[in-house]
């Protein structure tokens, strides 16, 4: 389904550059970037940042960009677990 008539981008447009972006776009403005275009009237965005949130899973609001699970989640594959080194948690 096509969710930005100017630029002609789908949803698997989206949902591709969710899950091979090095980086994970988290918002509109990063998907245009990952695609190569930029926003126009703008009326997709809601669009496709629901779209990115599907994509990210539950990792779209439990975790911050770059964590070392989200790329994972964004494919569907067991997320990996986050050691604390201990002298970080005697710090605390």
């Amino acid at each position: 389904m096509i969710v930005c008539s100017c630029n002609v981008i789908s949803d698997h447009d989206v949902r591709n550059a969710v899950s091979t972006a090095t980086d994970l776009p988290r918002n509109p403005k990063q998907i245009y970037g990952c695609l190569g275009c930029s926003a126009e009237c703008g009326r997709c965005a809601r669009t496709i940042k629901t779209i990115i949130d599907e994509a990210l899973g539950a990792c779209a609001k439990a975790c911050c960009s770059g964590c070392p699970h989200s790329h994972a989640a964004a494919n569907d594959e067991p997320a990996q677990e986050v050691v604390t080194p201990a002298f970080a948690l005697a710090a605390s």
